[in-house]
């Protein structure tokens, strides 16, 4: 097995873990968003956020665009997490990383996660109807960035950390807007979307439409907020996905 190494940031529960929760981050998003979901885990769980090329502790590193490309070396930076049961949860571009990840796992005959938490998008063949904009240049992109909300206005108003996180932000939106759905058969395991009440991004039909990503059970959970409603609706959250653990 492959050591997760850079792939990974773990904050380890105080027992021997029962099961793993691999987290993937949103566009411009890094691992330590996750941070706080250690203390409102079950204690047998342990957090696994995943730490995408061009941030935080891997900003030398350059990002991806082309999720296609990115698959096979997330497989092999995570393989060695799959010795005990798992499962994952992805935020807006997350959900779709975490997704075909695991159809990426199943092509090549790995374990599958007993729960799959999408949040914040819509399901993979639902088409997104806003305009790409990661080839915009740098001051047009980054108003659309900033009308998304997608980074924080005091990082987009500081021309240093701005051209830290540009990179990969570009890459992250990239990853989103060349990807295209393939159909394949449906996921074993149980899915759970979630979406904000007030995300103007993500219609609750589309959200709904991930229960045909699956031959399991799946529901549809409202949160309140917007499409970044990881932060307020943060406890309703975690007991949502601590339930499905139990």
């Amino acid at each position: 097995m492959t050591d997760p190494g850079r792939w990974i940031i773990r904050w380890p529960a105080p027992l021997t873990p029962r099961l793993r929760l691999l987290c993937f981050p949103y566009a411009g998003g890094g691992a330590s968003v996750y941070r706080p979901w250690r203390e409102h885990l079950p204690p047998d769980v342990e957090l696994c956020a995943v730490q995408l090329p061009g941030r935080e502790s891997r900003l030398s590193e350059p990002p991806w665009y082309q999720l296609s490309a990115l698959l096979p070396q997330l497989h092999r930076g995570l393989s060695g997490l799959l010795d005990l049961p798992y499962a994952t949860f992805g935020h807006s571009l997350g959900a779709l990383v975490s997704f075909e990840f695991v159809r990426q796992l199943r092509r090549c005959g790995d374990p599958l996660p007993r729960h799959l938490f999408a949040s914040g998008r819509g399901a993979p063949q639902v088409p997104v109807r806003s305009e790409p904009i990661h080839r915009l240049p740098d001051a047009e992109f980054v108003r659309e960035i900033a009308r998304f909300r997608a980074t924080r206005p005091e990082v987009l108003a500081d021309p240093d950390l701005l051209e830290l996180v540009l990179p990969a932000l570009r890459a992250d939106f990239a990853l989103s807007e060349r990807y295209r759905y393939r159909p394949e058969p449906p996921l074993p395991c149980p899915i759970t979307a979630f979406y904000g009440i007030g995300d103007p991004s993500v219609r609750k039909d589309d959200v709904s439409a991930w229960g045909s990503q699956t031959s399991a059970a799946w529901r549809v959970r409202a949160m309140p907020g917007d499409h970044f409603f990881l932060r307020p609706a943060q406890p309703r959250l975690l007991a949502e996905i601590g339930s499905s653990l139990a």
